[in-house]
């Protein structure tokens, strides 16, 4: 991410004049043609010329303080950035003859010129797009199985309200983004309202864990029971369904029911269900079980 500020070497309450004397002389230092067998001079001369054509802007210079390099860059392309900065005033009293075209090498030559650049027609404003709004929304664990719809409302900074409502798709996964097109903020410029990303965060579930679109439980079993198989009924998001555990089955054995793990997100298809073996032991023994226990050891089990 870039840092305007460090790029020029000035603090981020510099005043306007500051901001063209620290440009000024970095753009003489690092002129191209002043350093022509130093291809590095002509990438930091087009750095140093970004972060003036941002700072010395009032209104780029407010959008880039509120709203850090990388949504800053979402709203405003080069050409925006560079469109009306006048850089024939920053060297006017020294003989900078060829300006223009260094510039229009450097920059595309597309009328990037000491006086700004000049799509089109001049003086011609690209409408810029508005700022993106993310919001978060916690949903519940069947909610994201079964998916839905929620009704949600949110303020902008500007204090404008949005009442919306968004569907929630079967499968969804923590960390989803759903895209709702010009719900975000207005432009400062006329062009179009920004997007929202609303981010769901999915509250986890007591007995179910999720592993992509695959569902793991665990099933804790009797000595008896691991040594001699067993049918158990297990819960799902679908009910119960009975499962058959077999004998000798060891600690951390995962019985695989196929096709009732979670939606896969807009697709007709499931992930799996696995049933995790845990070996259920009693903290204490009463007499008989010692017995039993005992009687084991003596063949050898």
């Amino acid at each position: 991410m870039a840092d305007y500020y460090k790029t020029l070497g000035v603090s981020k309450g510099a005043g306007a004049d500051e901001i063209k004397k620290a440009y000024r002389k970095l753009a003489l230092q690092y002129h191209p043609d002043r350093n022509k067998d130093d291809k590095g001079a002509e990438e930091k001369f087009k750095q140093i010329s970004e972060a003036y054509a941002v700072l010395s802007d009032d209104d780029k210079k407010k959008q880039y303080d509120a709203f850090g390099d990388s949504q800053f860059h979402k709203q405003y392309s080069q050409e925006d950035i560079f469109r009306s900065t006048d850089f024939g005033s920053v060297f006017q009293e020294f003989d900078m003859s060829g300006m223009e075209g260094i510039f229009g090498r450097i920059f595309g030559g597309g009328g990037m010129g000491p006086g700004g650049p000049q799509p089109g027609r001049p003086g011609q404003r690209r409408a810029v797009k508005g700022q993106d709004v993310e919001y978060p929304l916690q949903i519940g664990f069947a909610e994201a199985f079964g998916g839905g719809e929620r009704q949600i409302s949110f303020q902008l900074q500007d204090g404008t309200r949005r009442d919306l409502k968004v569907r929630i798709p079967k499968g969804a996964k923590d960390g989803s983004r759903l895209r709702v097109s010009a719900m975000g903020a207005p432009s400062p410029y006329g062009g179009p309202a920004g997007d929202l990303s609303v981010i769901l965060e999915v509250v986890p579930h007591p007995h179910f864990v999720r592993d992509g679109d695959d569902l793991l439980t665990t099933v804790p079993l009797k000595i008896s029971e691991a040594l001699l198989g067993v049918s158990r009924e297990v819960d799902t998001m679908d009910g119960f369904k009975k499962v058959k555990i077999p004998a000798g089955v060891k600690p951390g054995t995962k019985v695989r029911l196929k096709g009732l793990g979670f939606p896969v997100m807009g697709r007709e298809a499931r992930g799996d269900l696995y049933v995790v073996v845990e070996l259920s032991l009693p903290t204490q023994l009463t007499p008989s079980q010692k017995t039993a226990v005992s009687a084991l050891q003596e063949v050898d089990l």
